[in-house]
């Protein structure tokens, strides 16, 4: 008998909400025209585009104008960048950090074959910024800083509004990558330093294939996606209305239960970390204790292989993650763990859980009753875990 699934991956992607499929479905097989068609039949739908843009600004408090309907996070962190070098052509150099999402670093990544420099700022222990490196690498032709609110990885915020404060007294254009703060951090860009947001929908229980780029009025703005009318000529290409309609509903949820869901979260969160590091020897929180948000603890296990705890946990019907869902191809241990230097002996058997508003306290007290069984059973044929053998 397959057991129950326990869901402890949201950080990778969220249930889809009940009330948000049932705003998308009509969109699929009775409204289903093309939003920028002269007819009723399609016109019609911009109406309900109209409506999921406002929803989504009143989440971040910012104007439905300012709001950009993408296909995703990746796409609105590539569209900020390169809008902001576009504007900005006789600048060649970017900030950023080391512990950004592939969609950010990979891109940098790319632009220093094409000539660009990157500073990529180092973190701490508890994965913190120095924000006085943060401020000696400001430069004259600096064209973007780019960081995240909030790592995927081990949930730290990162202090964007004083960040801002240092980038834009230099006449920076500032990007935030907000993809996995949205919901569990308050976003105001009314007061806010931030020329650039992303937020993504599959991350507040929206589908998949949606996302935002906020962009503030009278910043420079150069489209990505070449091509019609859409989004006001800021993003060429046939909306997707189901998608969209979905992520407003989502919007409108995630505000109006937004402080429920991190008290719901955060209680859940911490007993079920206070509860694993409790019960189980060698192993520690990898990430600040508490300037991280609700839902997230990265916890590493020393001497075991974190593939094998998960695979082991899978036999439970538990799902969780060794990091970023975007990384999971690659052999190489968490790029973000690396930079903040947690030792060898952690960095292999770091297991994320994240948790969403779903999460219940039985599925919490089940994982509290397999993860010792597991982390025994696995350190007891680990060799390297086993005293050597003399002789």
């Amino acid at each position: 008998m397959t057991p129950p699934v326990i869901y402890l991956d949201n950080n990778a992607t969220t249930k889809v909400a009940d009330e948000v499929l049932e705003t998308m479905m009509p969109y699929f097989c009775q409204q289903y025209g093309n939003a920028s068609s002269m007819h009723t039949f399609g016109g019609r739908l911009e109406k309900q585009i109209k409506t999921a843009r406002e929803q989504v600004a009143a989440l971040i408090n910012a104007d439905p104008s300012e709001i950009v309907f993408t296909s995703c996070g990746t796409e609105g962190d590539n569209t900020a960048i390169r809008s902001a070098l576009a504007a900005n052509p006789e600048k060649k150099h970017i900030v950023t950090t080391q512990v950004e999402h592939p969609a950010v670093l990979q891109l940098c990544r790319r632009l220093e074959k094409q000539g660009y420099e990157v500073t990529y700022l180092s973190v701490d222990r508890k994965g913190q910024l120095n924000l006085d490196e943060l401020r000696a690498s400001l430069r004259d032709d600096t064209a973007v800083v780019s960081v995240m609110c909030a790592n995927n990885e081990t949930g730290n915020l990162f202090p964007v509004e004083r960040i801002g404060e240092f980038v834009k007294a230099k006449g920076i254009l500032f990007h935030v990558d907000a993809v996995q703060a949205v919901g569990k951090f308050p976003l105001d860009m009314q007061n806010s330093t931030i020329d650039f947001l992303v937020l993504s929908g599959h991350k507040v229980h929206a589908g998949k294939g949606i996302g935002v780029l906020y962009v503030r009025k009278g910043v420079r703005f150069h489209p990505l996606l070449v091509g019609g009318h859409q989004e006001r000529g800021r993003r060429g290409g046939t909306e997707n209305v189901a998608a969209i309609a979905g992520l407003g509903k989502a919007a409108e949820l995630t505000r109006l239960g937004m402080n429920d869901d991190i008290a719901h979260m955060k209680q859940l969160r911490d007993r079920l970390e206070q509860g694993i590091l409790s019960q189980i020897s060698n192993c520690e929180l990898n990430g600040h204790p508490t300037r991280r948000l609700p839902n997230t603890t990265n916890i590493g296990f020393q001497h075991i292989e974190g593939e094998a705890i998960l695979l082991s946990l899978d036999r439970y019907g538990i799902c969780a993650s060794s990091g970023s869902a975007c990384t999971s191809g690659s052999l190489e241990p968490s790029h973000v763990l690396k930079a903040m230097g947690v030792p060898y002996t952690l960095l292999h058997g770091s297991i994320r859980f994240s948790l969403s508003r779903y999460t219940t306290a039985a599925e919490v007290e089940r994982v509290l009753q397999v993860m010792p069984q597991v982390v025994d059973w696995l350190r007891s044929i680990s060799p390297f875990s086993q005293p050597a053998s003399v002789g």
